[in-house]
């Protein structure tokens, strides 16, 4: 399969399932970060989010410092740089602003331009809104919701950002879902689906174990033996 394939089977598994994953191919966890506080799933009923990385900053608590004419250039420079990134692409935007999420860029406008430019969706640490008015397939995990949109506006793109404790670097394998993200080094995609579905039966055969009439803790232990194995 190519990356494209590999990353849309990649939706088929939740981010825990992705975290146990790596950690079979990458006990060090080398270049692999996920986040470590609590975001909200703007999406519900939406399948998980995978694509590669394209990077942001974002601040709403100050006005930029542009010109008006400097601001169209840096906009147009930005959509040129969506236009450009490889697919499929998923936006991870750290907020920059004294305090995260004190106003959104996130809304039905910016929604539609960036799944216009096929972004599938966006990880931040800062805010959204017009949650009913998000397109469908644009999916959204975020710091927090808010009616306002502040002084928001993108600040720079193209390197690497921090998200609610995770690391992502432009063009990292990036995985969310109502859990939380975890970016990782493309190299590992081509195994990640195998070892996916490893990590899938070594917890059936545990559950069933655990789940059998008078749980017996040999039998258990039998239990984790062989998924071991697997």
């Amino acid at each position: 399969m190519n990356d494209a394939e590999l990353i849309s089977a990649l939706r088929a598994f939740d981010t825990p399932t992705i975290c146990n994953a790596l950690d079979l191919l990458c006990p060090d966890r080398a270049g692999i970060s996920a986040t470590t506080c609590q975001l909200l799933w703007a999406r519900d009923g939406e399948p998980p989010m995978a694509g590669l990385a394209v990077t942001a900053r974002m601040r709403a608590d100050a006005p930029p410092t542009w010109t008006p004419s400097e601001g169209a250039a840096r906009r147009l420079a930005y959509w040129r740089h969506l236009a450009a990134v490889p697919r499929p692409a998923l936006l991870a935007v750290q907020d920059i602003s004294e305090r995260a999420g004190i106003g959104g860029i996130w809304g039905d406008v910016n929604a539609a331009i960036h799944l216009g430019f096929g972004i599938c969706g966006v990880v931040t640490d800062g805010a959204v809104r017009d949650l009913p008015l998000l397109p469908p397939g644009f999916g959204l995990l975020a710091g927090t919701v808010t009616p306002a949109h502040g002084h928001g506006h993108v600040v720079d793109w193209d390197g690497p950002v921090e998200v609610a404790g995770m690391t992502v670097r432009p063009g990292d394998v990036l995985h969310a879902d109502r859990h939380g993200a975890v970016a990782f080094p493309a190299d590992l995609l081509p195994m990640l689906p195998d070892a996916a579905r490893r990590v899938q039966q070594r917890e059936a055969l545990i559950l069933a174990a655990a789940r059998a009439p008078d749980l017996d803790p040999e039998r258990l232990l039998v239990a984790f033996t062989a998924a071991a194995r697997i």
